[in-house]
């Protein structure tokens, strides 16, 4: 790429969209710092809070809405199309599925437009979503194909969906977008750790498991609350994040008895002290793309009792680094736990094969991947 800085030669422009801010900033900063030094012009647009992103030449709020048909997401479509007409864009790179279905809803029909690249962070629906819902969803995809010039899946069942309804022009496999072990190394965390075991009353013999997710009904805290009913008193577990179902949980666990149990820290800008405060990490989503949450936790060190759902179980090998429940098995999830409890050399066993296996997800090994898709639509 050759680079148009400070007024100097012709170089690429490259637009990236998501539905929020808080997308970008917490996956994908890496990626505009890469092709910034690869000498590209990099603009974002999103919906949701407005927030500084480092990286980016130029930053565009849109009005998106979560609900697919509000009036505000054609509003934010008209607005980039005018955008992508204004500027001339080499490549546009769309995450998150309501971003990239009205982006490339304003790209349709448009004469000279821009290549495309559908980052598909798991598509929300698979075998097991009721039929109705599937199928809109699916032709909102098969809509819009004509105008993906590249489909880039993280998961086996979105790779095998996405070339069988050939869901773009091109599909490729790239392991997540990276995550970055250097992060989970630190003493001063170790230290943090130990003082919020102490904060939530977690004594020597506690054991603790971290949730760190939206509240969403796709992410299902629920199922885990319910659970831990099941679990003995010195199992607590730790729900991080912020969302819409946040109060109702709060409320479920008072209801249940488990105020004490069931520790609710909201949104949490850094991880690394609740992973080392964490004993195991648990998952109960309905569905994900490659879950970062679950890297994080394995980069740790920590064995995982996960949802046997796409993505969970594309890292989650049963018996090896964790443990795969079905989906909504609040039984089956607490019988899981209870083998960790007994068995403190499986606990480590685990967790040392999960840090093991969650190498080739490493951002030093993913970024290249991914940029060399980037490229070769440039």
């Amino acid at each position: 790429m050759e680079a148009r800085r400070e007024g100097t030669a012709v170089t690429k422009k490259v637009l990236m969209v998501a539905s929020t801010f808080s997308h970008i900033i917490h996956f994908h900063l890496p990626y505009l710092d890469a092709l910034r030094q690869r000498g590209a012009l990099v603009h974002v647009a999103c919906g949701g809070e407005p927030a500084p992103i480092h990286g980016a030449d130029q930053v565009t709020a849109l009005p998106f809405k979560k609900k697919m048909w509000a009036p505000e997401n054609f509003r934010a479509a008209g607005m980039l199309r005018r955008m992508i007409r204004r500027e001339g864009y080499d490549l546009i790179v769309v995450h998150t599925s309501l971003a990239a279905f009205f982006t490339r809803l304003a790209v349709m029909g448009m004469k000279g437009r821009p290549r495309l690249i559908n980052m598909v962070h798991g598509y929300l629906f698979d075998e097991d979503t009721p039929a109705l819902k599937r199928t809109v969803l699916l032709a909102a995809e098969k809509l819009t194909a004509g105008v993906t010039d590249l489909v880039l899946v993280m998961n086996r069942w979105d790779l095998a969906l996405a070339q069988r309804r050939r869901l773009g022009k091109r599909v490729a496999y790239v392991p997540g977008i990276g995550v970055e072990p250097s992060r989970f190394q630190s003493p001063e965390d170790e230290e943090q750790g130990e003082r919020l075991r102490r904060q939530w009353g977690v004594g020597p013999e506690g054991f603790v498991l971290l949730y760190g997710a939206e509240f969403s009904k796709r992410k299902s805290q629920s199922v885990l609350i319910s659970a831990m009913t099941r679990l003995p008193e010195r199992v607590t577990l730790v729900l991080s994040g912020g969302g819409a179902l946040l109060e109702q949980c709060r409320a479920q666990a008072q209801a249940l008895g488990l105020a004490g149990r069931v520790i609710f820290p909201g949104y949490v800008e850094r991880m690394e002290p609740l992973y080392a405060a964490a004993d195991a990490a648990v998952s109960a989503s309905r569905s994900e793309g490659l879950p970062l949450n679950i890297m994080e936790a394995m980069c740790c060190g920590k064995p995982v009792v996960a949802s046997d759902v796409k993505g969970n179980a594309d890292l989650v090998g049963p018996d090896e680094t964790g443990f795969l429940y079905p989906y909504g098995d609040e039984g089956a999830f607490a019988a899981a736990v209870e083998r960790l409890l007994q068995d403190g050399q499986l606990c480590r066993r685990m967790g040392s094969a999960a840090r093991q296996a969650v190498e080739p997800y490493c951002l030093e090994r993913v970024l290249p991947q991914v940029m060399e898709q980037y490229e070769s639509l440039l």
